[in-house]
């Protein structure tokens, strides 16, 4: 069930990504010489018009040929004869539908939920040393931890993982005030539970608050944004060296991971929902990987488009479009390398699992 989810997924992600190159080159006069599913040898293909549709053999990839995508063509409808904010929106339509479409797959696994845990404190642990008057009280909700936002209470235990340590500097919302509390001092104390298990716990609880319809909206919203931060201290990490090719996963490893997740649910509409999950989770991060300014990504053309907007505009002269295609055609290639690196260390992965 997982691996089938996970060919539609991504079916379904390159589609909708595709699709709104196609729409906005449309909307804007772009003439689209091919829209096509997959790579490869065609197995399916129609000419409706100036555009041929077409769905081929490889289950990977996909793409919307524009006329003059890469220079070079004397057609007036032509993606280089297009006015620069126009071949912006073009280019970044398709993240933009792959954001939207992650959001819906949150709402849609957000609606049912009717109560959330909230960053907000309701009580203190006997053990607990952080509270009083001049630190954290009942009824303060803790708005930012170390410079970054929270946007729902799992934040909070993340956020302390990511930054060890007994000081933080926080932000709480007291009363409708935001108060800075900086340099706070926050001590973990060893406990015992009712089942044996030791734990290492700040002594704090958190509110349980009920969710009406904006809330659950509100709840799915905050969730995508949270995504999208976690693909940002993701990228911190990596070029910090905090991470490195073995915490990568490809399609390979994702697909493993989603079984797992599968597998292991207790029935059969939690499995749904956990691979829903994953589904919105993986849209939103193709979304803000798809613009990174790196070359061969859209991120990396739009970064072309305005810089030689820039020149262009100043010097009055046109930059030949083949260093940019010498550019995206070496970052490809790069990109593709290390996709290829991922695969196998995720498929010796799961052979040697």
């Amino acid at each position: 069930m997982s691996v089938l989810f996970a060919i539609i997924l991504f079916s379904l992600l390159i589609f909708v990504h595709e699709l709104g190159h196609f729409v906005a080159a449309k909307l804007s006069g772009v003439q689209v010489n091919e829209f096509s599913m997959f790579m490869g040898p065609a197995l399916w293909s129609r000419q409706i018009g100036e555009t041929l549709y077409s769905v081929r053999l490889i289950p990977i990839g996909g793409y919307c040929a524009m006329e003059g995508e890469d220079g070079g063509s004397d057609n007036p409808r032509s993606f280089d004869k297009a006015a620069w904010w126009k071949r912006l929106i073009i280019l970044v339509a398709g993240a933009a539908v792959n954001f939207l479409v992650g959001v819906l797959l949150m709402v849609v696994i957000y609606l049912p939920v009717k109560q959330e845990i909230a960053p907000v404190i309701s009580s203190f642990e006997p053990f607990c040393t952080i509270n009083g008057p001049e630190g954290l009280q009942v009824g303060d909700r803790i708005v930012e931890l170390d410079g970054e936002k929270i946007y729902v209470q799992s934040d909070f235990s993340m956020l302390l993982q990511l930054n060890p340590g007994e000081v933080h500097d926080l932000v709480v919302e007291r009363e409708g005030k935001r108060v800075a509390l900086p340099d706070f001092q926050m001590v973990k104390h060893t406990v015992t539970g009712e089942d044996g298990v030791t734990r290492q716990l700040y002594g704090m609880n958190f509110t349980i608050e009920e969710l009406n319809l904006p809330g659950r909206l509100r709840y799915a919203w905050n969730q995508s944004l949270d995504t999208v931060r976690l693909v940002r201290l993701s990228l911190q990490m990596l070029v910090r060296g905090q991470a490195g090719l073995k915490d990568m996963s490809g399609p390979v490893g994702i697909v493993q991971q989603m079984s797992v997740v599968a597998d292991s649910s207790p029935t059969k509409l939690d499995a749904l929902l956990n691979l829903l999950y994953f589904g919105g989770f993986i849209a939103i991060n193709l979304a803000v990987m798809n613009l990174l300014p790196i070359p061969a990504l859209d991120g990396g053309r739009v970064v072309c488009l305005l810089i030689t907007t820039a020149v262009e505009a100043v010097t009055r002269k046109k930059i030949n479009p083949k260093y940019e295609g010498y550019l995206h055609s070496a970052g490809m290639i790069a990109l593709l390398g290390l996709m290829a690196l991922i695969m196998f260390k995720d498929i010796f992965v799961l052979f040697k699992g």
